[in-house]
């Protein structure tokens, strides 16, 4: 396969990924995509997650290969003196360096951001940590299922009657990715001005907290406790899965308009008009009578037939499908959200799309003995 060529936004800016796991990762994935030269420095036994399977390919784990695409890589140990002496030969050429070490330890050793930044003061230095550097729970290890826990995610995740559960996706790890992204592209933006880096750190605490919309939004106008509710929206309805004559739907109606329009589609014009569902915050307080009357009407509905109709009459639907289908879906083909390399790999495609600058996907993730960078190949 030809190696396309790199148009992409970013190329000529040199990242430095010594982070492992997810977040950081992560974050060098997509620079990468978009035209960074990413360098992706692990320990002698490798990134934990190459061992986090199976399914496993080559040795290495499906988990692995979905977060370190685009990045040419090496080891060093940087516990060693020669390791931290190659370190510096590489950040002494690098426009931004991303790790998640614990807190201190790169300190311990004489690079951490203080010692650095001196010596190269246009270094965009970005931390992915647990619960940041300081403050009650400061410099302690965080995972995405334990943050999710404590910034009450799981709190209102699951049905009303069930007890709390985790996002079945590391939807903390990823959103800590995405906002360590845009604090790197904000300071190399600000760099343009000032010609000085700076340093961005991107806590599971933080970013957990930043989800939390509307429970927060409502918790912080009326006191009241967020609960769970199931598939159900908090604040409007319907907005909910529900049944039909053979599929399960979701139905996100957010205005009256979608509403008379639905009811109309589904033969029942004259929930419309009733004083108890007329408007939207009228359909919420009475959720528990409108969705038994809904699903009685639906019980004699085709589910992805009526999915069709309501969409094609402007109200947003969807069945409710499996991950494999989700990515068997013509739509997930047209959106180029699937990328093939090399013949064998496959993973999720950048979700940002810029027209003269887009993403592009140049090589695999590489296993130990397969285009393995020495520290002679990148100082020499």
């Amino acid at each position: 396969m030809t190696t396309p060529a790199n148009t992409g936004a970013l190329a000529g800016i040199r990242v430095l990924d010594i982070s492992r796991i997810l977040g950081g990762p992560y974050c060098g994935q997509i620079l990468g995509d978009h035209g960074a030269d990413v360098l992706k420095v692990e320990p002698p036994q490798g990134d934990d997650t190459r061992t986090w399977g199976p399914p496993f390919r080559d040795g290495v784990a499906s988990y692995y290969h979905g977060l370190n695409r685009n990045k040419r890589t090496m080891s060093l140990d940087l516990g060693s003196e020669q390791g931290r002496e190659a370190l510096l030969a590489l950040v002494a050429e690098a426009d931004v360096l991303i790790e998640n070490f614990k807190t201190g330890t790169m300190e311990r050793w004489g690079i951490g951001y203080d010692d650095l930044s001196k010596r190269f003061p246009k270094l965009v230095w970005c931390r992915v940590s647990g619960f940041g550097a300081d403050g009650p729970l400061g410099a302690l290890p965080g995972y995405d299922a334990a943050v999710q826990a404590m910034t009450g995610i799981m709190s209102i995740n699951g049905e009303a009657s069930g007890d709390p559960l985790r996002v079945g996706l590391p939807v903390v790890d990823m959103v800590t990715g995405l906002n360590a992204v845009i604090g790197v592209l904000l300071a190399l933006q600000e760099r343009q001005r000032s010609g000085k880096g700076q340093f961005v750190e991107a806590a599971l605490y933080d970013s957990g907290l930043s989800l939390l919309h509307p429970h927060a939004a409502n918790w912080f106008m009326d006191g009241r406790k967020p609960k769970r509710t199931g598939n159900a929206h908090p604040n409007i309805y319907p907005y909910d899965a529900l049944n039909t004559g053979t599929d399960p739907i979701f139905l996100a109606v957010g205005n009256d308009r979608q509403f008379a329009s639905f009811c109309r589609v589904i033969g029942q014009a004259e929930f419309a008009q009733d004083p108890l569902f007329r408007d939207a915050g009228s359909r919420s307080t009475n959720r528990v009578a409108l969705k038994e009357k809904l699903e009685a009407a639906l019980a004699s509905f085709d589910g992805r037939t009526l999915v069709d109709q309501l969409m094609a009459a402007g109200v947003p639907a969807a069945p409710v499908l499996p991950v494999d289908a989700a990515l068997n879906h013509p739509h997930t083909a047209h959106r180029e959200m699937v990328v093939e390399l090399e013949g064998s790999y496959r993973g999720i495609g950048a979700p940002v799309k810029l027209s003269r600058t887009p993403a592009s996907y140049r090589h695999a993730p590489l296993t130990p003995g397969d285009g393995f960078l020495k520290a002679a190949d990148i100082t020499g």
